[in-house]
């Protein structure tokens, strides 16, 4: 049998950063448009969604490089549950067909990351003093 427990810190921290970077995304989209606007969202930005975007690239700028990762990693969780309720519960209950299944999975994994820690390649890790 495989021993994939030593290979934990490292998925767990491959999972930080996709998300991170996908997180960061849409912040792009909100902020530069790129690599697209987001369809039905007037510009100049509403102040509900400039805060977002705000969040959003300041945490998933923490969790990319793991400083401060289980904070940032729970406002975003604590975003992403707003995010869901504002913005897709309104539409329908299903998140299927509210589109709101993004939403979810971020909130559930940024949840998890908060309580789990960044994983491996933290800068966490390098500001903690090494205990024997």
């Amino acid at each position: 049998m495989i021993n994939t427990g030593k290979w934990t810190p490292y998925v767990l921290a491959l999972l930080r950063i996709m998300a991170a970077l996908l997180f960061l995304e849409h912040a792009t989209m909100k902020f530069l448009q790129f690599p697209g606007p987001i369809q039905g969202v007037p510009y100049p930005l509403p102040a509900l969604l400039l805060v977002a975007g705000a969040i959003e690239v300041i945490t998933s700028a923490l969790m990319l490089v793991g400083f401060q990762t289980r904070i940032a990693a729970f406002i975003a969780s604590g975003e992403m549950a707003a995010a869901y309720f504002m913005g897709h519960m309104p539409y329908g209950f299903w998140p299927a067909l509210n589109m709101g299944e993004g939403a979810i999975l971020f909130c559930f994994i940024f949840l998890y990351i908060a309580f789990a820690g960044g994983g491996a390649w933290t800068l966490d890790s390098k500001r903690r003093p090494a205990t024997a």
